[in-house]
């Protein structure tokens, strides 16, 4: 997970999604954990996005999707994605010592950009069953909430297993999440990892894709092909590939590009940045 990627976990409402004229359709028939009875709604594609897991406020004008954590109330008249994390553990939230992965020590193994947040063992198809029934508490919180989607953190937490865990491996987990999500009428986002290339939409089963500074790493590309429009990027000041101007106006950087400071402040804050193309 690159920085700022949670700082808290939020709804939207249906009646509101076509304000944008933005919002697709899927009918049952897509690759994974379809619902026979239901269309999932995509993200719009048009006007901007505001990623908010630093706190929820009101969405500046010409708002149209929102990310709030999952534990925040949705931002209303927006679509809204919910954010939860789903390769590693909450701080907050105790897990069973053999869900989670230990270090040679015994400890159990933590992200290093976030050493209270311990890496879900997801290693054999048994533990991936039982871990994926605990994300699916948030999932369900998500869809109880009213959100349209969710969107999965940390599937690239693999690269941070000690070779524990395989990428195969996180496909199979997140292929378990989608499902959940789907079955709960949500979209499901995929969070950053674009060494997934197409296996994400064909594979897991992904409706679109989060990515955090695709620009500053050149690799929107690689979600865009995919995805298409429907890619919702978030740049950050403090590492920006020249000007935010500049991001707007290459080529493959996604039209829901916005520019956020590191840690996703509120507009009370001194730091509080937010800018979108």
């Amino acid at each position: 997970m690159k920085a700022a990627s949670r700082i808290l976990l939020a709804l939207t409402i249906a009646s509101g999604l076509m304000m944008a004229g933005a919002g697709c359709s899927y009918s049952a028939g897509s690759p994974q954990g379809d619902s026979e009875h239901v269309d999932r709604v995509l993200p719009p594609t048009t006007g901007a996005a505001d990623y908010q897991l630093g706190g929820a406020y009101t969405p500046p004008k010409g708002v149209t999707v929102v990310t709030r954590d999952s534990t925040s109330k949705p931002a209303k008249g927006v679509y809204s994605i919910c954010y939860v994390n789903g390769f590693q553990t909450q701080p907050d939230v105790k897990w069973p010592s053999d869900l989670i992965l230990h270090a040679a020590s015994g400890a159990p193994l933590v992200d290093p950009g976030w050493p209270d947040e311990h890496i879900i063992d997801i290693s054999t198809a048994a533990k991936r069953t039982a871990a994926a029934k605990i994300i699916a508490k948030s999932t369900d919180l998500c869809a109880r909430k009213g959100f349209s989607a969710v969107e999965f953190d940390n599937l690239d937490s693999y690269t941070r297993s000690k070779k524990q865990l395989t990428l195969d491996d996180a496909i199979a987990f997140a292929k378990l999440l989608v499902a959940e999500a789907h079955d709960r009428d949500l979209a499901a986002g995929q969070k950053n990892t674009d060494q997934l290339g197409s296996r994400g939409k064909t594979q897991i089963g992904y409706d679109f894709a989060v990515s955090e500074e695709c620009d500053t790493f050149d690799e929107c590309d690689q979600y865009t092909r995919v995805y298409g429009k429907h890619v919702i990027d978030i740049e950050y000041t403090d590492d920006l590939r020249g000007t935010f101007a500049q991001v707007c106006a290459r080529k493959h950087t996604p039209p829901m590009t916005e520019l956020r400071d590191r840690d996703l402040t509120t507009p009370g804050s001194k730091d509080y940045v937010y800018r979108s193309c």
